[in-house]
């Protein structure tokens, strides 16, 4: 039996790439499309809006008006958004892959208590190989972390909203736990001026924003004579698609939860 997916910004380019993604995976089928009420896409068939043709779906601005056709709803909108597509998905048992980064505590605590609910994948980035690098730099941050100097170095296109990315954010919590830190308290996010020495307890962020870059992101461990740096660099937005419908087709059979890439993947 197939997956029942439903996508939110359907319209949007990364709503676009998700569904392309569904439309050539089996076990998965889209059956409802989501864009925001002043859309002027509303009613037109989404298969046609992405360009993979027709798929008998119409795009909504109502959630709960499709969710007794969804198993899934995967969400890559904008942070303001989510909060009120989570109630809606609790009111009609709609499990979620969330992949919108940008999310205050408060939005990440709302999600934490509604997979006491319902089954959610939440992960500011679902690609296959960002989350590889991820157990990579525990590994890393374990042999190495304590003496080396840590930064980490992200650039993403222009549009971009959020800075540090999610990714960047996730990379960086993944040293400090495995350090022994907080994030909160020993990041810097850019220098400027007379900084002084460098704070070796600190995990610097260096951010970049320009033309179309997909999404790279650097870690480097630097020591006297040498620097271990592990990167990844996104070509397509169809990486973080193909992780975000794994991680749907993954989620099917999990009544409630939380979850992350890591526990799709099987790195835990």
């Amino acid at each position: 039996m197939s997956v029942r997916v439903g996508v939110c910004g359907a319209a949007g380019r990364m709503g676009k790439t998700i569904l392309e993604v569904c439309n050539d995976t089996d076990g998965v089928e889209v059956t409802a499309a989501i864009e925001y009420s002043e859309s002027p896409m509303l009613g037109l068939d989404v298969g046609e809006v992405a360009g993979i043709g027709k798929l008998g779906v119409l795009i909504s601005d109502d959630i709960a008006s499709v969710a007794d056709q969804l198993d899934v709803l995967i969400d890559f909108t904008f942070a303001g958004s989510v909060s009120a597509n989570i109630k809606k998905c609790l009111t009609s048992n709609c499990k979620m892959v969330i992949g919108t980064t940008g999310l205050s505590e408060e939005d990440q605590a709302q999600i934490k208590s509604a997979s006491e609910k319902i089954a959610i994948v939440f992960a500011p980035n679902m690609s296959i190989g960002v989350n590889l690098c991820l157990k990579l730099l525990e590994m890393a941050a374990q042999v190495i972390g304590h003496d080396a100097d840590i930064e980490i170095i992200e650039a993403h296109h222009r549009h971009k909203k959020d800075a540090p990315s999610g990714t960047a954010i996730r990379m960086g919590e993944v040293v400090a736990n495995t350090l022994g830190r907080n994030l909160k308290e020993c990041a810097v996010y850019g220098r400027e001026g007379i900084t002084g020495e460098r704070d070796k307890n600190t995990i610097g962020f260096e951010t970049i924003r320009a033309g179309d870059i997909v999404g790279d992101h650097t870690v480097m461990f630097a020591t006297e004579g040498e620097r271990v740096e592990i990167t990844h660099k996104a070509s397509s937005r169809k990486t973080f698609a193909n992780g975000a419908v794994r991680a749907a087709k993954w989620l099917a059979e999990k009544d409630k939860g939380l979850f992350d890439m890591q526990d799709v993947l099987g790195l835990r």
